[in-house]
């Protein structure tokens, strides 16, 4: 149940913080997704919230939902027009110091042998993310990233291709790990005209302590 990860709600938002593992779109095997949650987190409305933005399945953290149409649209404009602040953290394998910013255009490209992923490319779409070394701790590190947009897999190729460093855990672009992905959607600030900006924070979850980065 989704009910408990709630950590923002008003007559037209909703935040969730997702848990790691569980996809936003139904994948096509018909795996359990966020869509079987949706009637758990209706609060009193008749209509289903609806998914604003995407969250990597490995990812955890701040999800948006809409309650209306109206909103939906507006809170997706946000988006798109780059207005909406997010915080991530993750954790990094090496060695990465200081701070900066990493402007790397994204583009897709697949392979029979790999499948789909994102990679630098002067003809891709523009790409920023701002970013922090937090602490180095046995060889890996503890980042903060802040993105200015919101490509597919942002964080996790500015991480590789940017920092030299793969986040711990990523299958497609690092390895694979049995704490799963350390990537986590930390903070949300969504800005609305007329009212108080949507506003949440994730805590950072357990398998972040078991990697020795139990605090941020």
């Amino acid at each position: 149940m989704l009910a408990d990860k709630v950590l923002f709600l008003d007559g037209e938002a909703l935040v969730i913080d997702k848990p790691a593992g569980l996809p936003v779109d139904r994948p096509r095997n018909g795996a359990i997704s966020l869509e079987n949650h949706l009637d758990s987190l209706t609060f009193g409305f008749k209509r289903w919230p609806m998914a604003v933005h995407r969250l990597d399945q490995d990812t955890s953290g701040c999800l948006l939902l809409s309650r209306n149409p109206k909103a939906h649209a507006r809170f997706q404009q946000a988006f798109e027009q780059n207005l909406v602040k997010k915080r991530y953290i993750a954790v990094l394998e090496g060695v990465v110091e200081g701070e900066g910013v990493i402007d790397l255009p994204l583009a897709k490209v697949s392979s029979r042998e790999k499948g789909w992923r994102m990679t630098g490319d002067p003809k891709g779409k523009a790409a920023r993310t701002a970013w922090k070394s937090l602490r180095v701790q046995d060889g890996r590190t503890l980042v903060e990233f802040r993105p200015e947009t919101g490509r597919t897999h942002q964080i996790r190729v500015h991480a590789i291709e940017g920092l030299g460093a793969a986040v711990v855990g990523d299958p497609v672009y690092g390895k694979a790990g049995p704490l799963g992905m350390l990537l986590h959607a930390a903070e949300l600030v969504v800005p609305r005209e007329g009212k108080d900006e949507i506003a949440a924070t994730a805590p950072l979850p357990d398998r972040f302590a078991k990697a020795g980065f139990g605090d941020s």
